[in-house]
């Protein structure tokens, strides 16, 4: 019985990524994704390796998830997340969440340590007390941008759907040695969103899907669009059909153009290690690792390739 060679996906966020935050968005996915592999090398599981990857980008302000989240019509932050485990389509996740700033530990711990898939707001906050998660005052998962941009909508004449072109929820998927697939997904969801909005991460099927059968994703862009095609499940459906990653990703992705006019991007990988990154936007920020080999990129047709060794050369003298 052949060990599975192992594989991390992550991605930053479909969208428009501007100029001054590239190098950031680069920086943040590589980082993720060679903190998930190095996981996965260990004989770590798929499930910790996505985890680890979607927290490090949760504690990286450049993206919309955790710390740098942006924020409801209140001027709050409110994030949702989820994972899920492949091997028997376990899953938890959190919505609405504030003051914590983790929510997909929180999110595995839904999973792990109750009988419910999904909490939501003032439970998720009671179930995280009881867990003994540290609470993390608002303001610390506030930056100025998210600031700055939150004011910018409030003005009578903004038009907060051009600001949401640069949506940042961040996602991770995995294949293990054991050949185990997990998906994890995390975001502070739309700016200046009506209070208590959920959007596809918190959903199973939309903001992501695993199933060891066929493989696992984790999707991103405009939720609500997202939601009606239930993009995360109809890609693996597309898989089981006998499509490879790319081919299944891209067909969902026009299907979701085209049907409800709704851009997003997505990350994929099967069940036998072949993975995808592909999006409808102008841009989305990802990262793979396959056989010791580092890929990323975040303008269509970009595709950068370094080893592990030699990126994790340059992660420790900081980019």
């Amino acid at each position: 019985f052949g060990r599975m060679k192992p594989v991390v996906v992550v991605h930053g966020g479909a969208g428009r990524i501007f100029k001054e935050r590239e190098e950031g968005s680069r920086a943040g996915v590589v980082r993720a994704a060679l903190r998930g592999y190095g996981i996965l090398k260990q004989g770590g599981s798929a499930l910790d390796a996505v985890e680890e990857a979607v927290r490090s980008m949760e504690d990286d302000p450049h993206f919309n998830a955790g710390r740098g989240s942006v924020l409801n019509e209140k001027g709050e932050v409110e994030m949702d997340a989820i994972i899920m485990d492949g091997k028997n389509l376990d899953s938890g996740a959190v919505s609405a969440v504030k003051c914590i700033a983790n929510p997909i530990k929180l999110a595995r711990l839904v999973m792990e340590k109750t009988k419910h898939m999904l909490l939501t707001d003032h439970g998720a906050h009671l179930f995280a007390q009881a867990m003994g998660i540290p609470e993390t005052p608002g303001e610390k998962l506030i930056t100025e941008r998210s600031r700055e941009r939150w004011k910018k909508n409030l003005e009578p004449d903004s038009n907060p759907e051009e600001c949401q072109k640069d949506l940042g929820t961040v996602g991770a998927v995995a294949i293990d040695s054991e050949g185990n697939v997990a998906c994890a997904t995390s975001t502070g969801g739309l700016s200046n969103k009506l209070i208590g909005r959920v959007g596809d991460t918190a959903c199973i099927g939309s903001g992501g899907y695993a199933d060891n059968r066929s493989g696992a994703t984790s999707t991103t862009g405009h939720g609500e669009s997202i939601m009606k095609v239930v993009l995360a499940r109809l890609i693996l459906y597309h898989m089981e059909q006998g499509m490879s990653p790319e081919m299944a990703a891209d067909t969902a992705l026009d299907y979701m153009k085209t049907r409800v006019g709704g851009l997003g991007g997505v990350i994929v990988v099967n069940s036998s290690g072949e993975w995808a990154a592909r999006f409808s936007t102008k841009q989305m920020s990802w990262a793979t690792v396959k056989d010791d080999q580092l890929h990323y990129g975040i303008y269509a047709g970009e595709r950068h390739t370094k080893s592990v060794a030699e990126a994790l050369a340059s992660e420790s003298e900081g980019f």
